[in-house]
């Protein structure tokens, strides 16, 4: 998430709480999770695993439970709790904004642009032109849409991400992370109806320009989807994950979180992606393999009983 105004270290530790160690004169940009911050970023860490990662990423400002050196140029937010401390600041700089009406008066609707009778269009929308919104879409806050895109009936996009930070000291075992992303669709996407395309959680999903998504797809928070992709039905995509340009996952794949798959791979339909792999492939099964490999292996299994007759006969 963008700060609208860059934002003193000094004001968001005055605001949580935080002491402060390294530079104090630094100004926030913006709040980003890990895997996704750059230079003037806040992010928060509260896991040994993670203080490394952390401290030496391109984030500027980091809000951690644990005093430690600080690297040169940023800043240290030391605090008790700082999952608490996240929610506090995307609460203040994103607040949930209740809407009375279908189309919100801050949105922004291009030339051209049909929005049809049941379509909802949250806060700070900015749609493209000559778009098609089909009935009983959902656009919600923040979102962006290009030019010439098409939504079926049905759709959600903008969700919240299903994301959650489990801490057993709380009395709520599974406390939710709010989202403060949002959805970015390039020109030229269409897609398909109820479907479920959830913002990110401090960054954006994307879905690139091209891409073409069939009926009851779900793509995760933070995924970016490259160009010229095509998702067939009940596709699933976890949260954070790569997709490169050109990609084609046939019905019913399920593709599993933080990977890679790269350009112009195609997945058969009803596989599971469950690690990265190679672009410019085939992939069959579950875990996924080269799909001419795979073939020759259901062929084989196939033979067992015959194998399995001759060894008893001989």
């Amino acid at each position: 998430m963008r700060f609208e105004n860059p934002v003193p270290v000094t004001t968001i530790a005055s605001m949580i709480g935080a002491s402060i160690e390294g530079n104090t004169e630094g100004m926030a940009t913006g709040i980003n999770e890990i895997h996704r911050v750059e230079k003037g970023d806040l992010v928060f860490v509260d896991h040994p695993k993670y203080y490394e990662k952390c401290l030496h990423s391109a984030a500027s400002f980091i809000i951690i439970n644990k005093k430690t050196d600080c690297p040169e140029g940023k800043a240290l937010l030391i605090v008790d709790d700082p999952f608490e401390c996240y929610l506090k600041l995307v609460r203040f700089y994103r607040p949930f904004q209740p809407s009375a009406r279908l189309v919100s008066e801050s949105a922004q609707i291009g030339e051209g642009t049909v929005v049809m009778p049941g379509a909802f269009i949250g806060n700070h929308v900015s749609i493209g032109k000559n778009c098609v919104i089909h009935p009983n879409v959902c656009i919600l806050d923040h979102c962006v849409l290009g030019n010439d895109v098409i939504i079926q009936a049905g759709t959600v996009i903008g969700s919240d991400a299903f994301y959650y930070n489990k801490k057993t000291s709380r009395p709520v075992h599974y406390k939710r992370m709010d989202s403060c992303g949002r959805v970015v669709i390039e020109n030229a996407v269409e897609i398909g109806a109820n479907c479920c395309i959830d913002r990110g959680v401090s960054s954006d999903t994307i879905i690139g320009e091209g891409t073409k998504i069939d009926n009851l797809v779900h793509i995760g928070h933070d995924t970016v989807i490259g160009k010229n992709c095509l998702f067939a039905g009940q596709v699933g995509i976890a949260g954070a994950t790569t997709i490169e340009d050109g990609v084609i996952l046939w019905g019913q794949v399920g593709v599993n979180k933080t990977l890679t798959i790269g350009k112009d791979a195609v997945v058969y339909a009803q596989s599971g992606v469950k690690d990265s792999i190679e672009g410019g492939k085939v992939y069959f099964g579950s875990p996924v393999e080269d799909a001419r490999e795979k073939m020759k292996e259901l062929i084989w299994i196939k033979r067992i009983p015959l194998l399995w007759e001759k060894i008893n006969k001989s």
